[in-house]
């Protein structure tokens, strides 16, 4: 999908969970932040993925978790089975989703 490079902050990005109509969805996956609106029923809150919404949930997806604490860009402490799942998710993201730009620095 398409991408603008846009720079966006951790807090910007937390704005975009879904829990504002008005705003789009967003979720990152290693830094890239997604727009996943078109799946607005599954990521606001009350649904599977709102746990995901408005962070960038590497780790949470490369363990295949819906904690709200794994929820995190960290995914250094990936073990390579996990890695592998979360490059699946990035792709997967990738292919279904537009890019909105990468998650800068707090």
């Amino acid at each position: 999908m398409t991408t603008d490079s846009k720079t966006i902050t951790v807090a910007e990005l937390a704005k975009h969970d879904g829990t504002d109509p008005a705003l789009p969805i967003y979720l990152a996956v290693k830094g890239t932040v997604f727009d996943v609106s078109p799946a607005r029923d599954m990521y606001t809150p009350g649904n599977g993925y709102h746990v995901f919404a408005g962070k960038d949930a590497s780790r949470a997806l490369g363990k295949s978790s819906l904690k709200p604490e794994d929820c995190v860009a960290d995914y250094s402490v990936l073990t390579p089975e996990e890695m592998e799942t979360l490059n699946k998710w990035e792709a997967h993201y990738r292919k279904k989703y537009s890019v909105v730009g990468t998650v800068s620095d707090p």
